[in-house]
């Protein structure tokens, strides 16, 4: 069984830091790109940093909106991936989930979500 376990989400005041964790198992972790997306109330859910498999740094992407601000990072060791979020605003108050995904050498695609964890930041 699949499970992506998100946590280290919580209220925060403006300008200040928060680190979100997701825990993988039951997939091998290291075969699988990881993305944090967030889905803010009334609005659709957004990418918000993706990170290849073997977590090479070249290949990390970030939405506009957080660049400068927010790093991911992955432990294969660990099957865990991290979004660091710093100098934190109130907009990017959101539910914020885990992704895993790889395409299949045949064809098709294994994608898995996690259950979200809350993030709002205000003072």
């Amino acid at each position: 069984q699949v499970q992506l376990v998100e946590s280290g989400g919580g209220l925060v005041l403006p300008g200040g830091s928060l680190r979100v964790s997701c825990a993988a198992s039951g997939i091998i972790f290291s075969t699988y790109a990881m993305g944090w997306y967030r889905q803010a109330p009334g609005k659709q859910r957004e990418l918000v940093a993706h990170i290849l498999s073997d977590g090479n740094i070249n290949y990390i992407n970030y939405a506009d909106s957080v660049k400068g601000r927010f790093t991911i990072s992955r432990d294969n060791a660990k099957n865990t991936v991290y979004l660091q979020m710093n100098s934190l605003k109130p907009e990017d108050t959101a539910v914020y989930y885990c992704n895993a995904a790889r395409d299949r050498p045949w064809g098709g695609r294994d994608d898995y979500w996690g259950q979200g964890t809350q993030v709002t930041v205000s003072s």
